[in-house]
């Protein structure tokens, strides 16, 4: 038996006994650390913005946290500005989404049926080929292709006995992936002239009280989730409360772009120094079969996407961001700065990952139980 699977019947070390060849050495600076990774940053945000991705921000902070990550790097992004972000992101989402949101829901529900179950079904499939192949262990393969919100099934799945350390790989690497393909197919379909990016003003007046009020959403959307202990709910909860609010009339929000900014710097960092030599290093022989089966997933959402443009009518771009394997905030961060339809999108992501939290252990479990089957019967 080769793979990942040959250490005491697919129960995956804790530590790596051979680190890589550019390991750093012990002892390093913090304060270095976060210097470098704020220069790496600058760097890529300023070159992704130059090649006019929609997500610069969020990208080229992810991609230079994961690259001191593999370097070596132990600093991590506390838990609260984490959280904060998330739910900046949610309100972000709420202010895009109308109050006929569910007027649409009702009249495309054959779109939202067709997307979520077509999905699902991929990766649900996707997942028993490699629980059952014994690439990953127990239902780590399942969780790891769960298309929800990425931390809601890194949480969800360690309360289920997965492998968290490699669900966390998964679901990040596919959120990797699709950050990168999503915001390529934005910039090839966007609708935008091209030339220059219009000037961002970072720093433009801004209305206090509304943005104190999308503060206020943010921070009670939070305290909320941790009452309630609410899986995932971070960017969920205070979308649907800055949905309320706004659409009910009761507070006008606004999010100042450098804020927004700064949100998309803090997630960005948060997932990409999550890569660490320990996790890479476990799964690293079955790197080419995960990346095989992501790229299978993101093209069996995209061949449905494709369906759909001329099934309902709907723009190439809205079509590929709508059907997406998540995450969520990835794709409302890519969506915001592309000329798409925003509720159209969220809408779809948001009932996926509703039905995804609902469905996703008793999946797992009679997922996992077919592939016992499986080995039993060969």
């Amino acid at each position: 038996m080769t793979g990942v699977m040959d250490t005491h019947e697919g129960e995956i070390p804790k530590r790596c006994e051979k680190p890589f060849f550019w390991q750093r050495r012990p002892g390093r600076n913090p304060t270095l650390e976060w210097l470098e990774l704020l220069a790496i940053s600058a760097v890529l945000m300023a070159l992704f913005h130059a090649l006019r991705f929609p997500a610069a921000l969020l990208l080229g902070a992810m991609v230079a946290a994961a690259a001191c990550a593999v370097t070596g790097a132990t600093i991590r992004i506390p838990h609260l500005p984490f959280i904060i972000a998330q739910g900046a992101v949610g309100c972000m989402i709420a202010m895009g989404i109308p109050d006929s949101i569910l007027s649409q829901l009702f009249r495309d529900w054959p779109f939202y049926l067709a997307g979520m179950f077509t999905t699902m079904a991929a990766a649900a499939f996707l997942g028993w080929l490699l629980t059952r192949s014994r690439i990953l262990p127990g239902t780590t393969a399942i969780w790891g292709f769960s298309p929800g919100a990425a931390t809601a099934m890194i949480v969800m799945s360690e309360a289920y006995g997965a492998d968290m350390r490699l669900v966390a790989f998964m679901q990040y690497l596919r959120l990797f992936c699709i950050a990168l393909v999503a915001s390529a197919v934005s910039r090839i379909w966007a609708d935008t002239p091209a030339g220059e990016l219009p000037p961002v003003a970072w720093f433009p007046p801004v209305a206090w009280m509304h943005f104190a009020g999308s503060l206020t959403v943010i921070v009670f959307g939070v305290m909320l989730v941790r009452i309630f202990r609410v899986s995932g709910g971070y960017v969920l909860v205070p979308m649907v409360l800055g949905a309320v609010a706004r659409n009910s009339g009761l507070l006008n929000m606004e999010l100042p772009p450098a804020f927004l900014a700064a949100s998309y710097a803090i997630m960005g960092w948060t997932v990409g120094l999550r890569f660490t030599r320990d996790i890479l290093t476990h799964a690293l022989k079955a790197l080419p079969r995960i990346l095989a089966a992501t790229f299978v997933l993101i093209a069996v959402c995209g061949c449905f996407a494709a369906f759909l443009v001329p099934w309902g009518g709907i723009s190439p771009l809205t079509a590929f961001l709508a059907t997406s394997p998540g995450a969520v905030d990835t794709i409302a961060i890519i969506a915001a700065s592309s000329d798409v339809d925003i509720p159209f999108i969220m809408a779809m992501q948001t009932c996926r990952l509703l039905l995804v939290m609902l469905t996703g252990p008793s999946l797992a479990r009679y997922i996992s139980s077919l592939s016992e089957v499986d080995r039993i019967d060969a």
